[in-house]
């Protein structure tokens, strides 16, 4: 079953009973109430939302993902369970016991997955991506020929239209806002199926910024990061320059987990597949096998 993701963005009171999480609105003649074991992700964007401890404790127990925005409404912190799988202590040995060529290896097949799928978008938006299909052909273990950014640099200057003379920012003009709010949904969809996987999101297998608690969901979203882009680019399809943020938009970039991929030759919601991903990493730590399972954008 995939979860739910529950975005609150008015005032509202959030409590607990019976296992259901409970949301009082000012004016509302009555409560609203839906189990807290369907949410995977719970957005709270606005500054008067009061939400108690006790909820707070069953929605970690259930390892939901919440996430907080701040005045700007974008994504600014995230809590999730320390205790999400019955073998976590068993993971984590065998995730800090993980070697070097190991390392290498599973970022190869990272890369390599992310620019497959930043080619068939290209290809679905009738951009030529030929230059991209041979660098996926290209890379080395450890991707020591830094292959992920030559395609970043091409993939850049195709995806969107002309007019946005468009250039990767975190912190540049639309729609690099809207980039940054589906990479947070997707980034907290990741790790909280890497802690349901017994994982330590902190340890990448790539990413070593000692000052970034979730290297490794950053290392896994990679391959998703296209899913993002592609639902980036139809909103900037629909909208022209007039990109900054609205409730339409914020809606299409909260149902990103909800979206169908394809992992294993299946098709499944991204959030599932995400758990997939995360648990094959794991058997990949524990040398039960030597693949991650990734999505292929169609």
């Amino acid at each position: 079953m995939i979860k739910r993701t529950l975005y609150f963005g008015n005032p509202a009171y959030l409590k607990t009973n019976n296992d259901q999480l409970v949301i009082d609105m000012p004016n509302a003649v009555e409560s609203k109430s839906t189990p807290i074991e369907d949410i995977g992700l719970l957005v709270l964007d606005h500054q008067q939302i009061t939400i108690t401890q006790a909820l707070l404790a069953k929605l970690l127990a259930n390892n939901t993902a919440v996430i907080t925005c701040d005045n700007t409404h974008h994504p600014t912190g995230m809590m999730l369970s320390l205790d999400g799988h019955s073998l976590q202590s068993q993971k984590f040995r065998a995730q800090l016991a993980a070697t070097i060529p190991l390392k290498k290896q599973l970022w190869q097949q990272t890369v390599i997955a992310k620019i497959k799928n930043q080619a068939a978008l290209l290809a679905g938006t009738r951009q030529e991506n030929k230059i991209l299909i041979n660098l996926a052909l290209e890379v080395k273990s450890g991707d020591a020929e830094n292959c992920e950014a030559q395609a970043a640099a091409y993939y850049w200057k195709k995806l969107f239209p002309g007019f946005l003379a468009f250039k990767r920012d975190r912190y540049g003009p639309p729609p690099n806002n809207l980039l940054n709010y589906g990479y947070a949904i997707l980034r907290a969809s990741v790790a909280r199926s890497l802690v349901a996987s017994g994982l330590l999101p902190t340890l990448g297998i790539h990413h070593r910024n000692q000052y970034n608690a979730y290297c490794l969901a950053d290392d896994i979203m990679e391959p998703y990061r296209p899913y993002v882009d592609y639902t980036v680019y139809h909103i900037v399809m629909n909208n022209g320059k007039y990109l900054e943020m609205t409730p339409s938009m914020k809606k299409d970039l909260l149902a990103i987990p909800a979206m169908d991929v394809t992992i294993d030759g299946k098709k499944s919601p991204l959030m599932n597949a995400v758990q997939r991903t995360t648990a094959s990493l794991a058997k990949c730590y524990e040398g039960c096998s030597r693949k991650i399972l990734y999505p292929e954008m169609e």
